[in-house]
């Protein structure tokens, strides 16, 4: 049974929104300039990232393989939409974009032995961007798909996932598939991969005489958090990335489980450059560098994403199958 619990305000859906479209075709996903950051009070990073920006040395390996036209020019121009904590999103006073992509764009910068030129985008328009030779590549949570690789190439960088995430002095256990979330109240958003996932695993309960999935659906992160720490609901499930910097800032949720985004099927996020541009060898060859040297695992853990690394960065891997 679906139990609809609908509230006034709308934060939920400026919050998910731009991961969720991440999945999506180009030109097909919607985000918007006026989805902000998280409204999260604290900001444990932030700081420390002004204070000591993480930096890399040169990959001259990763250097030799790049275009002749970025190495005379000497700058490598990122698009990147800044509207998601803690990927991308403008820090106080919206003067500087900080998160765990823009950390990586300075990394690769410095590995390649260019100056990073980041320019604030929308979600919308990054694919004509990267294809009118705007910017060189985009680093903004983008998710391989077949589709996406006929116009674009692919430098792996992180798993795209999703995450259960309980109250902190939950007694669950993990939950490794459909049998551990029968008859558990859940929080997912309407409409969503997750919310799609969740359905299929409640199916697949039902079929085995297993207690139904309650789901809940709030248009209010207040009155979702507000449901799970008051215990009428059991779990929330969407977004690792944003589920991970919640519970790292604020303490009050913990990680149950993860599954790939793109279920069944497993999903990566890439750095994308334009198709044919010759920058994808480079990139990948300079991503490698960084996860050897460990600079890409403190990212990652400056921003809570350990849980989504990879052991190494490939090149146009298999995607997401087309709709």
């Amino acid at each position: 049974m679906k139990k609809k619990i609908l509230t006034t305000a709308v934060f939920a859906v400026a919050l998910l929104a731009p991961l969720l479209t991440a999945c999506a075709d180009p030109g097909t996903g919607a985000q918007s300039a006026s989805s902000g950051a998280p409204e999260i009070t604290a900001n444990p990073v932030s700081e420390a990232e002004k204070a000591a920006p993480l930096r890399s040395k040169l990959n001259q390996q990763a250097h030799d393989l790049l275009p002749a036209a970025i190495k005379e020019r000497g700058t490598l121009v990122v698009g990147n939409a800044p509207f998601t904590a803690p990927l991308s999103f403008y820090a106080e006073g919206n003067k500087n974009i900080v998160g765990s992509d823009p950390a990586l764009a300075q990394l690769l910068a410095d590995a390649l032995g260019l100056k990073l030129d980041l320019q604030a985008t929308s979600w919308a328009n990054w694919p004509l961007g990267v294809r009118s030779g705007k910017y060189d590549a985009v680093i903004s949570n983008v998710t391989v798909t077949e589709e996406r690789k006929e116009l674009f190439d692919f430098s792996t960088y992180r798993n795209d996932t999703l995450g259960f995430y309980a109250r902190s002095d939950s007694k669950l256990g993990e939950i490794k598939g459909a049998a551990d979330v029968a008859g558990k109240k859940i929080i997912v958003g309407s409409g969503t991969n997750q919310e799609k996932i969740l359905l299929s695993w409640d199916a697949q309960n039902k079929a085995k005489g297993l207690a139904p999935i309650e789901f809940q659906y709030y248009d209010d992160d207040s009155a979702s958090e507000l449901a799970l720490q008051s215990g009428r609901a059991d779990l929330t499930f969407g977004p690792n990335a944003t589920g991970a910097y919640k519970a790292a800032v604020a303490g009050k949720t913990k990680l149950l489980g993860l599954v790939p985004g793109g279920w069944p099927l497993s999903a990566e996020i890439a750095v994308t450059s334009k198709k044919g541009s010759g920058l994808v060898e480079a990139t990948t060859a300079a991503i490698n560098g960084l996860i050897k040297d460990g600079s890409y695992q403190k990212v990652l853990e400056r921003w809570g994403l350990s849980s989504e690394a990879i052991s190494a960065s490939r090149t146009n891997p298999p995607g997401l199958p087309k709709s």
